[in-house]
């Protein structure tokens, strides 16, 4: 099978594989690993944009509950609270969407993994810091989680370490839009604790000066949609390079063809007006 042609059929089989999951009984514990990612991605989003706006970056929580926490250094105002509210659930799936454009074929995807392994296993060295509560759990999970990643890369054959890049991305994306629902939430249990209110909550205080429904809501619709159409972005990305690649890849034979024609008709006598076939008398 071409790569033109694997990448869209790989990543159909991978959207298709993670909403199975979910809605499986037995799906979330298949899936656990991938939400411990998830919750990776989005509080490193946070931090990312915490260190955007001039609060610094101190560390990160994961709980084996799969929230998270993500702490800056310095307090800021409130237009720079609202891009940090605002960066995690509207960064999870841009990872995700980076990791689909990003991985065209088996040796892309082998790339791609392998810079994620190393982000994994990094952050999860100096980054994210043990709980008070479950010790080490957050460090240990995130850098076996970028050990398997990192197996992944190096061991699996090419076809399945394309879907498996596909399926992090897909998961990526999917987990972006069902945590959406978490932020309808009155308050924000993170490790088993009352932690104040959702990133949605502090978003819709630092543009609306309050917390009402109503501008939660407002802030949960708007990073729904925003997931969607990151999303479509990167299915779209995906699609039309696919569909580039399968046209470059059948331009060269074409003109081939066409070459070996007219070699073919200059050879033949019979496709050359005025002249003749050298095993016949030419005429007088």
């Amino acid at each position: 099978m071409r790569a033109d042609r694997r990448e869209p059929r790989t990543l159909a089989l991978a959207l298709l594989g993670s909403l199975l999951l979910w809605n499986l009984p037995f799906g979330g514990v298949l899936l656990y690993p991938f939400k411990l990612l998830a919750t990776w991605m989005h509080e490193l989003s946070h931090g990312i944009m915490m260190l955007a706006t001039g609060a610094g970056f101190d560390h990160i929580l994961i709980y084996r509950d799969t929230s998270g926490l993500a702490y800056g250094r310095t307090p800021v105002g409130m237009f720079a609270t609202a891009f940090i509210a605002a960066a995690g659930y509207m960064g999870t799936p841009v990872w995700g969407a980076v990791l689909l454009v990003a991985t065209r074929d088996a040796r892309t995807a082998r790339r791609a993994l392998l810079v994620l392994a190393a982000l994994l296993v990094v952050t999860g060295m100096f980054v994210v810091a043990p709980t008070s509560t479950e010790g080490g759990f957050g460090p240990w999970a995130t850098g076996l989680i970028g050990a398997a990643v990192f197996a992944c890369a190096l061991l699996l054959p090419a076809r399945v370490r394309l879907f498996g890049a596909h399926f992090l991305a897909a998961q990526a994306c999917c987990n972006a839009l069902l945590d959406i629902r978490v932020l309808m939430r009155p308050s924000q249990v993170v490790g088993g604790q009352v932690a104040g209110g959702s990133d949605a909550h502090n978003m819709a205080i630092a543009t609306f000066g309050t917390s009402e429904a109503w501008a939660v809501w407002t802030w949960a619709v708007i990073w729904l949609a925003w997931s969607l159409i990151v999303l479509f972005v990167a299915l779209r990305l995906s699609g039309s390079r696919a569909s580039r690649i399968a046209a470059r890849n059948a331009l060269p034979r074409a003109s081939l063809r066409d070459e070996s024609d007219r070699d073919a008709r200059r050879r033949s006598p019979a496709s050359a007006p005025g002249e003749t076939d050298p095993s016949e008398p030419a005429g007088t």
